[in-house]
């Protein structure tokens, strides 16, 4: 039971991702089906923000990606971003300034970073096609 009582802060912060991240609340969806079909789609999205808050999470492709975007370069560092840097620049995509007192990231800003991102990676994968 003890073990068990420990994911609850888990499971709190995966609840908060889709309050507040995915506003699943303030859908106005007509049918179950509908919200059934959001939800699974949310609940992958919660999923990896959470995780990117957890371990690390990026693939050699994104980091690649996030790096020359936030940095505005095609050269790369021998080694990735630390998890702490690459949320930072993710963060940055979707507002967070990042000044002395703002503190860390939070979930709604992550949100939107996140969201920008993919379309970066997608294009970056137009110009960097795997093998």
């Amino acid at each position: 039971m003890l073990a068990w009582y420990t994911y609850r802060w888990l499971i709190e912060r995966f609840h908060d991702v889709l309050k507040s991240g995915c506003r699943l609340e303030e859908r106005q969806l007509r049918t179950a089906a509908r919200l059934e079909r959001l939800l699974a789609v949310c609940t992958l999205v919660a999923w990896r923000l959470l995780w990117l808050t957890c371990q690390e999470v990026f693939t050699e492709a994104e980091w690649q990606a996030l790096y020359q975007y936030h940095h505005r370069t095609t050269q790369l560092p021998e080694t990735p971003p630390s998890l702490a840097e690459a949320v930072r620049m993710i963060a940055q995509l979707g507002g967070f300034l990042g000044r002395a007192g703002d503190g860390e990231p939070g979930v709604k800003v992550l949100w939107r970073g996140w969201m920008r991102f993919q379309d970066i990676f997608d294009t970056w994968l137009i110009f960097h096609p795997p093998p």
